[in-house]
């Protein structure tokens, strides 16, 4: 008879066969029916992540049976923050690849956008980017903002693609294209491409983060947290904040006032 440690070993393998499952669930002891417990709702998990993971592919899936097969997924990621840029990101997925559990960035934890991102730059067809920075915000707005970046990301692809998947906005391309409200979490091309968009901001953040440490960049990613509106208050903006935002405006406009 294995012990319960030997057991718990072998219930890490989720391929473990069905058989040996049913003999494990006439083990009376109690560590064993435990650990069967943490195996069942591992197996729900995965079990439910394979279903999403089938439904956010559909809109490849029907495109690539219109013979499409070079299909690009378009994010943007930073419209609200008060600071920083906007990072938008281009990704070709192969038809093949597994990325089972991706979603919208923003409901990833920091260590899965992290793996995903090296998976996507590892196995993608191709990958690019674009950021438009605090000046270029503040001068066209953040919706065109957010288009020129996406415009330029898709434009930059070393992989010309021929159908583009964009998450919500209209942009007019000279590629066939279908806008997904809520794209990032019904698509794996959008999806990957808000993984690589919000992972690469992240990290631009965390190094102005360095610059201007009053702010709390490295951890509201720009966003107006109540610490950082109370910097604001305390410290005046930073060289990266976008005046036309408010209440950064509303600041500056205080400011000039006083």
């Amino acid at each position: 008879m294995k012990s319960i440690k030997e057991i718990e070993q072998l219930l890490k393998n989720s391929d473990i066969e069905n058989e040996y499952i049913k003999t494990l669930r006439l083990d009376e002891r109690n560590g064993v029916q435990k650990a069967l417990g943490r195996w069942d709702k591992q197996i729900e998990k995965r079990g439910a992540l394979l279903e999403k993971y089938e439904c956010m592919q559909k809109y490849e899936k029907r495109f690539h049976s219109e013979g499409y097969r070079l299909i690009a997924g378009v994010d943007e990621v930073g419209r609200g923050p008060l600071a920083g840029p906007v990072v938008a990101a281009a990704v070709i997925l192969p038809e093949n690849i597994q990325l089972i559990g991706i979603d919208d960035s923003k409901k990833l934890s920091e260590e899965k956008r992290l793996y995903y991102y090296e998976r996507i730059m590892e196995e993608a067809t191709a990958v690019s980017t674009c950021m438009i920075d605090h000046h270029e915000i503040d001068t066209m707005n953040i919706l065109e903002a957010s288009k020129k970046a996406m415009m330029n990301a898709i434009n930059r692809l070393q992989t010309q693609p021929d159908f583009l998947l964009i998450d919500a906005v209209k942009l007019n391309t000279p590629y066939p294209s279908e806008s997904i409200i809520k794209g990032d979490s019904k698509s794996i091309s959008i999806a990957a491409a808000s993984v690589v968009a919000k992972v690469e901001r992240d990290s631009l953040m965390k190094d102005y983060d360095k610059q201007y440490p009053a702010y709390g960049f490295a951890n509201n990613m720009g966003y107006g947290t109540k610490e950082h509106l109370r910097a604001i208050e305390e410290t005046g903006i930073s060289p990266i904040h976008r005046r036309s935002f408010a209440p950064v405006k509303d600041f500056l406009i205080d400011k000039r006032r006083g």
